[in-house]
């Protein structure tokens, strides 16, 4: 008898492997349902490290094919509603008008629900990607509902953006306008003959400074303003009414045009929104009004949830404007990021969070984009993930790993930012997310919980006849720990695990806090402890 072949394991059955990953090493199949929620949860229609993004179009068309319609809904919604993402969401959407009409118009509103979100949903239909290459007249009939639902001047805020522009999708649609003020505004939009009389008073304050750009900018967004030659002061107003969203994204370009300058007036508006905002405003700090408030916004819980703002985005803000603006509003993005993780869950017992810091791990987590790529990679959200973890579990252990683990302190005390930039500094090589099972198994430890932050792509560990290495050693972990869980978050969209999901292990992709959510109820275990899809599928249509 062979003893090599057959030699005496403890702990269940590793299951033999039924896929491969991207670079041919052993791998778990995620089943249809699975992987269209991971590719939604995940994909942006660009092209990451392993997929490019016809590759992953082709994939989520296949994947639909194979999954009834209700999941489809219950999929854009959730990846919408909860994951913020907004090309799956539209495409899915796109699908339906298709598949099911019906369940179309059932969830349409609720997954088109802006500006972009409705011109992303006209891109995907004249496409001929879901098999029109008009919009037919139900879906357009859906874009004239999102339209009549709208006021005027939501519309007039709702153009900004192109590719198709908000008059492409006035064209497309051939809205009836029920007022004279929206027969005036679809004019205006289209460049064709209006009512002066009847525009809409927004247009007609923005058409007046564009003649005359002097003295305090209309309440506009600023995007329509910056070809204008727009002073100090000007600036500083668009700045205090900017959204949140706006604020985040715009730091270092107000800077450059001198928001910040405690020199520059518009004070009287600051004042205005503190007082509006509760903020202390003794005469001596008068001149420092401005940054206090935009301070105050950055950090504000109820409008970093109101502004779905995901945490990467909040450290590339950081990132992009430390040195360059007040430590106020450094400051302030520090605190956002104590708000925008809120749903990191506390666990009682052990926790391990292995975030993957290997050469793939280094791209665009939302892929390459001419002219847009994100510079956001996929291991700044690991690190993310890791140090948010390690912010709420006092006993909570960080294990980076790649070829092999790699060595790293962190302070729980030092805040979720400062932990992730450090954390993002390391790394490269290739990926064995067997690793830090390994070195736990070595020192014979004790866990309850283990979480990864991976693209799942482990090929340097891809040895031995049965299962994939990460399975081997967890089951080996399992033997010391029957109770403890396993926790698999993907940031990039595949088709294929290196742990099989059981009662034990849970895959769940996607960048947002929702995953947080999911990962809490599983770890806390009980009526909450479901599968993602199972999560996916309690989505009311």
């Amino acid at each position: 008898m062979n003893s090599t072949l057959f030699q005496t394991t403890s702990g269940r059955r590793v299951p033999p492997a039924d896929a491969r990953n991207s670079h041919g090493a052993p791998a778990y199949r995620f089943d249809a349902r699975h992987a269209l929620a991971q590719y939604a949860a995940t994909g942006c229609l660009n092209d990451t490290y392993y997929a490019t993004a016809e590759m992953q179009l082709d994939a989520v068309l296949g994947l639909c094919a194979e999954v009834p319609p209700a999941f489809i809904a219950k999929t854009a919604l959730w990846t919408r509603q909860k994951g913020f993402m907004k090309d799956l969401p539209a495409l899915l959407a796109a699908l339906l008008t298709v598949e099911d009409p019906a369940l179309a118009e059932r969830v349409f509103d609720r997954v088109i629900d802006d500006g972009k979100m409705v011109r992303n949903f006209v891109q995907v239909l004249r496409s001929g990607a879901v098999g029109r290459k008009s919009l037919g007249s139900m879906p357009r009939r859906l874009v004239r509902r999102w339209l009549e639902s709208r006021t005027d001047e939501q519309l007039f805020r709702a153009q900004v953006g192109a590719s198709p522009s908000l008059s492409d999708v006035v064209k497309l649609a051939h809205p009836r306008p029920t007022t004279a003020s929206r027969r005036a505004l679809y004019g205006w939009l289209l460049g064709r003959p209006f009512d002066l009389d009847a525009i809409p008073d927004v247009v007609r304050r923005y058409e007046a400074f564009r003649a005359d750009p002097s003295g305090e900018p209309p309440d506009v967004p600023f995007q329509l303003l910056t070809a204008l030659p727009l002073d100090k002061v000007a600036w500083r107003h668009i700045a205090l009414r900017a959204t949140w969203q706006q604020l985040r994204m715009n730091l270092n370009t107000f800077e450059r045009h001198g928001v910040f300058d405690e020199r520059v007036g518009g004070g009287r508006l600051a004042a205005k929104l503190r007082d509006a905002l509760g903020l202390a405003s003794p005469a001596k700090k008068a001149r420092r009004g401005v940054v206090d408030v935009l301070a105050h916004k950055l950090r504000d819980p109820v409008e970093v949830a109101r502004a779905r703002v995901l945490p990467y985005q909040l450290l590339v803000a950081y990132l992009a404007s430390k040195g360059r603006v007040p430590h106020a509003i450094s400051d302030a993005l520090h605190d956002a990021m104590e708000h925008a993780t809120a749903n990191v869950p506390s666990i009682e017992g052990k926790v391990y969070v292995c975030p993957d810091v290997s050469g793939s791990m280094h791209s665009p987590v939302t892929g390459h984009r001419a002219g847009a790529t994100t510079a956001a990679r996929c291991i700044d959200v690991a690190a993310l993930v890791a140090a948010s973890v390690l912010r709420k579990n006092p006993d909570a252990e960080v294990i980076p790993f790649e070829h092999d683990v790699v060595d790293v302190k962190l302070t729980r005390r030092d805040s979720v930012m400062t932990n992730a930039e450090k954390l993002a500094r390391i790394g490269g090589g290739g990926t064995s997310c067997s690793a830090p099972l390994q070195k736990l198994n070595r020192e014979h430890a004790r866990g309850d919980l283990v979480i990864f932050v991976s693209d799942n792509e482990s090929w340097v560990d891809a040895r031995g006849s049965s299962g994939t290495a990460m399975t081997r050693e967890w089951e080996a972990f399992k033997v010391r720990n029957p109770r403890a869980k396993l926790v698999c978050i993907d940031i990039q969209p595949n088709r294929t695990t290196q742990a099989k999901e059981s009662r034990d292990i849970l895959n769940v992709g996607g960048f947002s806090d929702a995953v947080f959510e999911v990962v809490s109820a599983f770890a806390k275990g009980g009526e909450g402890a479901k599968s993602w899809v199972e999560v996916i599928e309690q989505v009311q249509l």
